[in-house]
């Protein structure tokens, strides 16, 4: 009995995998109460970067799919307020330019971003079904003063056009603030914004985060460029559907170019291009690898302030809006949370 004990020992230690616990996690909320949340990701193309002669317009159709989808929450790839307020207090850890500044909004409304987080809970937790113009107006000047701009538009999209002046904290600055937002070449203020708005909702949720992903280093210039060199080692797909998106980009309707970078493969090459190259890259300072972590890093804190969006409303329907590169990794980490079914993507988009 003692040399079987050995002998499993002995293989324990051979092979670690034999040593790690088999759980499947996946499988534990079988039998949950009541409904699951269905999650859908919405890999994007970064707006900034779309043609010149790009029109909102041509995006109707992306949100006439994602308004039937009806999500209860929609997340959005920027820095949350709160994060700002972080990293604005710890000047010599993150730089001084993490975050737009929000001196106009606080100048206005006597807000700095601690105090305007918790005005828009308490606004929130008592938010009638019919707000007035002058609510709306007042809560659109708070989420500017909390930096969260996208939420601000979602209000001032619902004001009627008579009633979007200024007023309620809104001052003329701000106001032209919102004005430029609406324009804005960005998929926050262009497509969920305006979604939320359409769907009566009062605020999209800034999930993003780069805490984790802020590398120190000795030298930042071999960093990138050992980075980007890495890259290229395995870049040829991506070369190739950059050039099948841009060609895509120039039509007069984004939804074929949405089903196009949302499809399984582009996922495949998106996620092989991005990682794969530093991963095999040699560097003696491990530039590359050093990258990656960060990434991991970053895309784990976003999926995590995801599921906080949700975590008091089981069974609620989330539309999370997110650089197509960070879908294949939200997917598969959203998919193992407890209570949480991934929606097809395509599916929504057909």
């Amino acid at each position: 009995m003692g040399m079987w004990k050995n002998v499993v020992g002995c293989l324990a230690v051979a092979s670690p995998l034999m040593a790690q616990a088999q759980v499947d996690l996946t499988k534990l909320d079988r039998d949950m109460a009541g409904p699951k949340s269905q999650v859908m990701v919405l890999g994007t193309m970064h707006l900034r970067d779309m043609p010149a002669d790009f029109k909102a317009a041509s995006l109707d159709s992306v949100i006439a799919r994602l308004a039937a989808f009806k999500p209860d929450i929609i997340t959005i790839e920027s820095e949350p307020g709160e994060d700002c307020d972080l990293a604005a207090r710890h000047p010599a850890k993150y730089g001084p330019d993490w975050c737009p500044k929000t001196d106009a909004a606080k100048a206005a409304t006597g807000l700095d971003i601690p105090a305007a987080l918790a005005e828009i809970d308490k606004m929130l937790k008592a938010w009638p079904a019919q707000p007035l113009p002058s609510q709306r107006r007042y809560l659109a000047a708070v989420f500017l003063a909390a930096n969260e701009s996208a939420s601000a538009l979602v209000q001032w999209l619902q004001l009627p056009a008579a009633e979007r002046h200024a007023g309620e904290g809104l001052d003329p600055t701000l106001v032209a603030m919102l004005e430029k937002l609406e324009k804005r070449k960005n998929e926050d203020d262009l497509i969920a914004a305006p979604l939320a708005a359409k769907l009566g909702l009062q605020r999209v949720h800034a999930v993003d985060n780069h805490t984790g992903d802020n590398v120190k280093v000795q030298d930042i210039k071999a960093f990138v460029k050992q980075l980007e060199a890495a890259w290229a080692l395995n870049n040829g797909e991506m070369k190739l559907r950059r050039k099948q998106e841009e060609s895509l980009s120039r039509a007069d309707d984004m939804l074929p170019l949405y089903r196009f970078i949302n499809s399984p493969e582009s996922m495949r090459v998106h996620a092989e291009s991005n990682v794969v190259g530093p991963i095999q890259a040699k560097s003696a300072e491990g530039y590359p690898q050093i990258w990656v972590g960060g990434w991991e890093i970053r895309n784990l804190r976003m999926v995590a302030n995801i599921r906080e969006t949700f975590r008091e409303r089981p069974g609620a329907r989330v539309l999370s809006i997110v650089g197509a590169a960070h879908k294949p990794w939200f997917d598969q980490w959203l998919s193992q949370l407890q209570g949480v079914e991934i929606v097809d993507t395509i599916e929504i988009l057909k």
